[in-house]
């Protein structure tokens, strides 16, 4: 989210129309969402720490460039770099994460709070993203992941555990899966950004589409031929982890479109400055702070899908009154409302889905099971943004168009959190924070 705030500012800077501004802001995503069902396998095969540290460098090289990027093609080449750097680093932090609390219980635990950590790091990167811009300059958010990579780098050998690969043969790396599965979240992503300004009729939306669609449908074909496939036909086939990713996806596209909205809004509509707009923000970070804490607690007595499905349906309730958006619509009465209901249902949401998602999965398959949780909540964003502002951009007006996203944001979240429901309830209830088993995979 470092470019989330100062991205208007990027684009006059290199003179980028709508769909170069959300190429570089999908550009991340696009390479993050691809490549971790990958990032998983490696750091199942080669241990957690390792590939932790290999994915710091890579972030830490990436980002450097990324300050220091003289041309648009060159931000964008560094911003698909980083994306590489966490898609292996997400799922090795987690192999971690499982080898330093392996009773169930208290992996269940923090899995609840890792759940809300992501959406905390992405509203203080924008948060942050504002004050740096309207201090020095956007160039200068680059050098927070150096600082984090750095520190990871000097102390993940003195605290961390070796997290080494399970016992027995290491998996396979299924380079053929892997290279189906990244082309083919990569051309349906590309497709649907292109929606922005073109039709979906024309070649340059339709083929990638189409494109990526064939790929993913070899994906899962090759995967059922292959002896030790870079995603298991049957892990995804327990259905509360099934609606665990549906709820990420769901509850990750809505919160984007709302950072990626919001200061297109205050900017370019309203007029506001940078450090007005991360200011906007702060009464969300707190929101979003505190469900975080209350967030594992409250799993703890109510179970994992309870809490899934009531944070979907307060996080519905707060993009219903963001639609409200008007080209003069007051922020504490028409706009803080919903950046405080959105909040306050998408930590729980999140936290809920993290347990459910990585729930009684051994530590052999701690990485995959990240893996496959992060494409979830990276490919919310990535495609549901692009397709709900393809939409925003069939209206006359870019408020209307903001506010049509937005409804159809909370109207999405709303039957994300009546299916979750359904299938939550497919098989029986077990106490949370007591997985012992693998599910059926």
């Amino acid at each position: 989210m470092i470019l989330s705030v100062p991205l208007p500012l990027v684009g006059r800077e290199f003179g980028l129309g709508p769909s170069g501004i959300l190429l570089l802001s999908a550009a991340y995503g696009l390479s993050f969402s691809s490549l971790l069902l990958l990032g998983g396998r490696l750091a199942d095969r080669h241990g957690g720490r390792r590939m932790l540290r290999v994915s710091l460098v890579l972030l830490a090289v990436a980002s450097v460039a990324g300050a220091l990027a003289p041309t648009f093609a060159v931000l964008l080449v560094t911003r698909f770099a980083q994306g590489v750097g966490a898609a292996l680093a997400a799922p090795a932090a987690v192999a971690v994460v499982r080898s330093l609390f392996p009773r169930s219980a208290d992996y269940g635990r923090a899995m609840a709070t890792w759940g809300g950590l992501s959406a905390l790091g992405a509203t203080g990167g924008s948060l942050l993203s504002g004050v740096v811009t309207a201090w020095v300059s956007w160039r200068w958010m680059f050098a927070v992941p150096v600082l984090v990579a750095l520190a990871g780098l000097a102390l993940s050998g003195r605290l961390l555990p070796a997290a080494e690969p399970a016992p027995g043969a290491p998996p396979a790396l299924d380079l053929r899966g892997a290279a189906l599965a990244t082309a083919g979240v990569s051309a349906v992503s590309y497709g649907l950004v292109g929606s922005g300004e073109h039709t979906w009729g024309e070649p340059v939306v339709l083929l990638p589409l189409v494109l990526g669609a064939a790929l993913l449908l070899a994906f899962a074909a090759a995967e059922r031929r292959t002896a030790d496939p870079l995603l298991p036909p049957g892990f995804l086939a327990d259905r509360r982890r099934a609606a665990a990713l549906v709820a990420v996806m769901a509850t990750a596209a809505g919160t984007a479109l709302v950072f990626l909205i919001l200061p297109l809004y205050l900017q370019q509509v309203r007029g506001w400055g940078v450090l007005a707009t991360s200011a906007a923000f702060l009464p969300y970070a707190a929101v979003l702070l505190a469900a975080g804490r209350l967030a594992a607690p409250l799993i703890a007595r109510h179970g994992p899908a309870a809490v899934t499905v009531g944070g979907l349906a307060v996080a519905a309730g707060g993009l219903a009154l963001l639609a409200g958006v008007g080209p003069a619509t007051p922020f504490a009465t028409g706009l803080l409302p919903g950046l405080l209901l959105l909040p306050a249902g998408a930590g729980p949401a999140f936290a809920g889905s993290a347990v459910l998602a990585t729930g009684g999965v051994r530590p052999g398959r701690a990485g995959l099971a990240a893996g496959v949780l992060n494409t979830a909540m990276e490919l919310g964003p990535t495609a549901g943004v692009a397709a709900l502002m393809a939409l925003a951009a069939t209206r006359p007006t870019a408020v209307g168009g903001y506010a049509a996203a937005l409804a159809a944001a909370a109207a999405g979240l709303a039957l994300t959190a009546a299916a979750v429901t359904l299938l939550a309830r497919s098989r029986p209830a077990r106490p949370p924070f007591t997985h012992t088993e693998e599910y059926s995979a």
